[in-house]
């Protein structure tokens, strides 16, 4: 059983050799455990520290491709080389490497395919009364959205199963923790999350300017991740909203017309026969989006199966 634990980095010369000393050489039912970096086109040491530091892996960027590429580089990085497990922290040692063992143990027993670090962002003492209010909310939302029970949904410290990793495309360019809940959760994969430490943070993150950018970013990611599966759903919706109002328009104007010859009230037939026809156009959307749907989930398995392959292959 091979475990691999990918750390996406960024400039990490001073706090990679933190986050490496932090991590387990040894966890029962793991047979070899190896580490990979993602250099994401640092400008500093930080390839230089990870070969000293003796990093079993480096992929390299030449330019800055952001968290979600690099971490989607990673895992099929990762597949490459035999992993059975695969675990994704942070660079910054954010969390406490001891606890990669219970996120590896559930997977190890099959009662889960992907388990996420809970953070219990509650009790952290430097996150702000608004940040940890933004977060509950941030993932109360995305629990009902990916059909999970995730307490800390933007949590990057996460296990996957080989079969996970497989099923994992990333198309955002911001960040992966949300598109992968509700990826997988509608993929019908078990998702749980086990409590883990956290450390006194060492550098202020480096993955939004402000909290405004993060929620704006995070919330684009929500809409066209979920509309990738709901479409269907979500163009319906829409569709109604703009309908009823005209139904309701339409209603009033026939009201006046048979009780008084409708004079004055041309605009709002107008009007609400613009809002009917506008809701059926977004509801034909909804038709389209969801046979383009379909066909992603038809690409996904296909490349899946491309995935599986290839790691078959390899294996032999």
């Amino acid at each position: 059983m091979k475990l691999i634990i990918q750390i996406p980095c960024y400039n990490e010369e001073e706090s990679l050799p933190v986050t490496y000393a932090d991590l387990p050489k040894n966890i029962n039912g793991i047979d070899t455990i190896e580490t990979l970096i993602i250099n994401d086109g640092s400008t500093d040491n930080t390839v230089e520290v990870a070969k000293r530091l003796g990093i079993n892996h480096i992929v390299n960027f030449k330019k800055n491709r952001g968290l979600a590429m690099a971490f989607s580089e990673g895992i099929d990085r990762c597949l490459q080389l035999g992993a059975d497990i695969i675990v994704n922290t942070d660079a910054d040692n954010q969390y406490n490497g001891a606890d990669i063992e219970k996120l590896v143990q559930p997977i190890l027993s099959g009662k889960a395919d992907v388990v996420v670090g809970d953070r219990e962002t509650s009790k952290i003492e430097h996150f702000s009364w608004y940040k940890k209010k933004l977060q509950y909310s941030g993932s109360s939302l995305v629990r009902r959205l990916s059909n999970t029970n995730i307490p800390d949904a933007v949590s990057g410290f996460r296990a996957f199963s080989k079969e996970a990793a497989l099923r994992i495309n990333v198309l955002t360019d911001f960040s992966y923790t949300i598109e992968n809940l509700i990826q997988l959760g509608h993929q019908k994969l078990k998702i749980i999350s086990v409590p883990v430490k956290t450390n006194k943070a060492i550098r202020k993150s480096r993955l939004f300017k402000s909290m405004p950018a993060f929620i704006r970013n995070q919330m684009a990611t929500v809409l066209r991740v979920y509309s990738t599966y709901k479409a269907l759903k979500i163009f319906t919706i829409i569709g109604f909203i703009m309908i009823l109002p005209g139904i309701a328009g339409f209603a009033r104007f026939l009201y006046f017309y048979f009780t008084s010859g409708g004079e004055g009230h041309v605009q709002s037939l107008i009007f609400s026969t613009t809002l009917i026809i506008i809701g059926f156009l977004v509801f034909m959307f909804g038709i389209i989006s969801d046979l383009i749907s379909n066909n992603r989930k038809l690409i996904e398995k296909t490349l899946y199966k491309i995935k599986k392959m290839e790691s078959e292959n390899k294996d032999d």
